[in-house]
């Protein structure tokens, strides 16, 4: 039986996700970025966390750590490489640890880039993918403290996993991402088409993700790095993947 997932808003833009196994009656949290909707998610479901998975150390995603600890007593878990940063950690993870969750057990791939820390967490049974700051829908996180080598190679993992995947992400970033992707793959129909219907979703007020790992391929920017289109327009036809990658990049931090 696949996990439950409830996502909400925190903040402006963050997304705080509650998880809940039925089978077992276990509850968990991803993130922390803001007290009182979390407390709201908690209330609406009736899923009492038992369990915190931390992605990395930023502030908008550590800000609720020792209040709910302190609430609910429960065990925070995250990144061995951030482990001084993150308030309250009491297990440290790494690529290919396994996190117990019920009935199922959730793999962590080591993401760095966008920090030098930062895991995601991937529940194969139930096809769910919890990336944070890594991936974006049709974009990825800003490099602070890695490389883009770094990214690009943690890409590289998430854009393997199974493209039915569904893949929650840390912010709703969505409707800029789109923009800016259009002026890298503006031939590319079903990005037109997926930009439409995110400036439907968002005139709404409505959230754009999940997204799948397999839209992701079809549509963001990067993890194209391969696509002919692209580097033509580029102006990187022979270039590697890892450069195509970083020009990319660079043309995001300056949108």
């Amino acid at each position: 039986m696949a996990i439950e997932i409830d996502q909400f808003m925190c903040r402006e833009d963050n997304f705080g996700v509650l998880i809940h196994d039925p089978k077992s009656g276990l509850s968990a949290l991803v993130d922390a970025p803001q007290e009182a909707p979390i407390l709201a998610a908690i209330e609406r479901t009736g899923w009492k966390p038992s369990l915190l998975l931390i992605t990395h150390h930023h502030a908008d995603h550590v800000e609720a750590n020792l209040a709910l600890k302190e609430r609910f007593n429960l065990k925070i878990v995250g990144p061995a490489l951030e482990k001084a940063k993150i308030p309250g950690i009491d297990e440290t993870v790494e690529q290919d640890s396994v996190v117990a969750f019920g009935g199922e057990n959730a793999e962590v791939i080591f993401t760095p880039g966008h920090t030098a820390g930062h895991v995601s967490y991937h529940f194969p049974q139930s096809k769910v993918l919890f990336a944070a700051d890594t991936l974006f829908a049709l974009g990825c996180g800003r490099l602070f403290e890695c490389p883009p080598p770094v990214m690009y190679d943690s890409l590289k993992k998430l854009a393997a996993l199974p493209p039915e995947t569904a893949v929650y992400c840390g912010h709703e970033y969505t409707l800029s991402n789109a923009r800016f992707a259009l002026t890298i793959d503006p031939g590319n129909e079903a990005l037109q088409a997926r930009a439409k219907k995110i400036e439907a979703l968002r005139a709404e007020g409505k959230p754009t993700l999940p997204t799948t790992i397999g839209e992701e391929l079809a549509t963001n920017p990067f993890l194209r790095w391969a696509d002919p289109a692209i580097r033509k327009n580029l102006g990187m036809e022979n270039a590697s993947d890892a450069e195509v990658f970083a020009e990319i990049r660079k043309r995001k931090d300056n949108f």
